[in-house]
């Protein structure tokens, strides 16, 4: 999910679809193109995209970024971007994809999960609201839009159970958008406020252990309640973890946390 600028929100992009829109799609072991597009791919990661499949594979964060995570910085973004390290043979193929498909199905990324259906955000500097949009981008190989059933972009997200992946990737865009512009004073994302901001992020079994371990809760005021969410609930963590970015990156408020 990204962030786009119109200068009419409240037109449609080229190739967005309206979201009573209706296109056909069905892929099974039966279409001939069945797992190619699983191969060779730029792969984003979303933050509860890591938790998902860390948790489901029984690893660490740290090893799950170790074995499994390329982190890039793009040219013009002051936030690295997480991508799935795709396997070392010639037709690198998903790590996770095995003869039969994918053998990480009900936890598979969001971008799997809603393939060929791709989502981006407006935002409307006039109210200071978000609209969600929809694009139908299936590949040119793809031969599931011959046949297939017909769906629209909510019927489709939520038989994909796609719905927590939206809510969680929504929460995501709305703080990455604040990196349009570099917040680091020169020191860059690779320095100090960079990392703690990644950790936070990315990494949940670390961030955990900041919170608990070191001085922050010194630093920070933090309702008894949620605490005792964020303790032993990653996805909690995680959204207490956006919000302490904001907080700490950017000085945006909170309900969650206030500094002492």
């Amino acid at each position: 999910m990204k962030y786009i600028e119109l200068d009419d929100p409240r037109s449609l992009p080229d190739g967005a679809i309206a979201d009573d829109a209706l296109f056909s799609f069905d892929c099974n072991p039966g279409v001939s193109c069945f797992n190619r597009c699983c191969h060779n791919l730029n792969l984003f990661l979303y933050p509860y995209d890591v938790i998902r499949l860390k948790q489901h594979l029984g690893l660490s964060s740290d090893q799950f970024l170790e074995r499994h995570v390329d982190v890039v910085l793009r040219d013009g973004c002051f936030f690295p971007e997480v991508l799935l390290s795709m396997s070392e043979t010639s037709e690198k193929p998903c790590p996770f994809l095995s003869p039969s498909g994918c053998s990480v199905y009900p936890h598979r990324p969001e971008a799997c999960r809603m393939f060929p259906v791709e989502q981006g955000l407006v935002y409307d500097a006039k109210t200071r609201q978000n609209r969600k949009i929809h694009f139908f981008k299936p590949p040119e190989f793809c031969q599931g839009t011959t046949d297939g059933k017909q769906w629209t972009p909510s019927a489709w997200i939520k038989d994909q159970g796609a719905e927590d992946y939206n809510r969680m990737t929504q929460r995501w865009s709305e703080l990455i958008r604040l990196f349009r512009s570099d917040p680091w004073a020169g020191e860059g994302p690779g320095g100090k406020r960079g990392k703690m901001a990644f950790m936070a992020a990315y990494n949940m079994d670390a961030f955990r252990e900041f919170v608990f371990k070191s001085s922050f809760l010194k630093r920070y005021r933090i309702a008894s309640a949620h605490l005792d969410k964020v303790r032993g609930d990653d996805v909690e963590l995680l959204k207490f973890g956006l919000a302490w970015i904001a907080l700490f990156i950017w000085g945006k408020p909170s309900p969650l946390l206030k500094p002492r």
